[in-house]
Parts: C-alpha cells; structure tokens; sequence
C-alpha cells in the first residue's frame, strides 16, 4: 500500500512539475518582444517613450532570469524525483508536506526549516 502511495506522490510530482514547466516556457515565449532590442529612432519616438520602453525591456528582462531560475529549479527537483529523494527537506530531512509541495513543487525545505 506505501508504494502505491509513493508512486501515487511522484506522479502528482511530475504533474505538478511539467505543469510549472510548461506555464513558464509559455510566458518565456510571450514576453520575447517586450526583452527584444529597444529602437531609438528619435524621429518615431519621443526620449520619454524611449525611457519607458528601455524600462520595460529591464523589467521583462529580470523576469525571464526569474523564469530561467525556476526552470533550473524544476530540473533540480526532477532530478531528486528519479532518484527518490523529492519531497525531503534537504536541511532536516523531514517530509515536505504536500501542500507545500502544491504551492511550490521545486521546494527542498520544510516550512519548519525555512526561517
């Protein structure tokens, strides 16, 4: 009965994961404009404008790092996923609970271990 409980938890895992994956690799491939190159045709745009859009550019800038960071983050719990390790605090070594796990399905503390 554990097993399939386990099983059961890794499946809900990598659903949870592939979900997370996919909604950032999808919001990666919107936001490209607003992080591609600013113009600065001065006869187009105001220097106003331009601030603006160079503003915009940092900001959806950072996001995609937020984005590539959590990718990494996937990958990382999908690794420990294959080896039989997700789901355990790496400081205390603990069980995650799940719904820890459901607001943050990379996470690799407890909430006791996050202050």
């Amino acid at each position: 009965m554990a097993i399939d409980l386990d099983k059961a938890r890794a499946e809900k895992a990598r659903a949870r994961l592939a979900a997370k994956r996919a909604e950032l690799e999808g919001l990666s491939e919107m936001s490209a404009g607003a992080r591609a190159t600013v113009e600065l045709d001065q006869q187009a745009v105001g220097r106003l404008s331009r601030m603006d859009a160079l503003q915009s550019q940092a900001m959806a800038a950072a996001q995609e790092r937020a984005r590539r960071r959590d990718l990494a983050r996937i990958a990382g719990a999908e690794k420990r996923l294959a080896a039989g390790e997700y789901g355990w605090c790496e400081e205390c070594g603990e069980e995650i609970a799940d719904g820890r796990l459901a607001i943050d399905p990379m996470a690799t503390r407890c909430v006791g271990c996050l202050g």
